[in-house]
């Protein structure tokens, strides 16, 4: 599966649009993190419980969109993640783009 974050593919041509995909994960921070980030708030720094936690999110959800795509498309143009607070403690990842079918173009010579 190709995933780009451009509109379109260098070097092939977009033969079919199959539209929208999308992949999504929710986690929640556990406790330890939750009274870590509450200390850590204080002195000021990274979050690195919760930024390992947002690293294993999108690339969850970014396996979900492949997943997803992979049922007919070639490639995933115009990738996108959005995050968002849920609920309080609830975080949202979510990958998108657009599954299409793609050609190789012939080299030039």
């Amino acid at each position: 599966m190709i995933l780009s974050t451009m509109n379109d593919l260098p070097g092939y041509e977009v033969t079919e649009v199959l539209g929208e995909t999308f992949g999504i994960t929710v986690r929640s921070r556990h406790l330890g993190s939750q009274i870590g980030a509450a200390f850590k708030s204080i002195v000021g720094g990274e979050l690195k419980g919760m930024t390992k936690m947002l690293q294993e999110s999108r690339a969850e959800a970014q396996e979900r969109l492949v997943t997803e795509a992979a049922k007919g498309a070639d490639a995933i143009l115009a990738m996108r993640i959005d995050a968002n607070e849920v609920a309080d403690g609830y975080q949202e990842i979510c990958a998108y783009g657009t599954a299409v079918k793609v050609r190789k173009l012939p080299s030039a010579t």
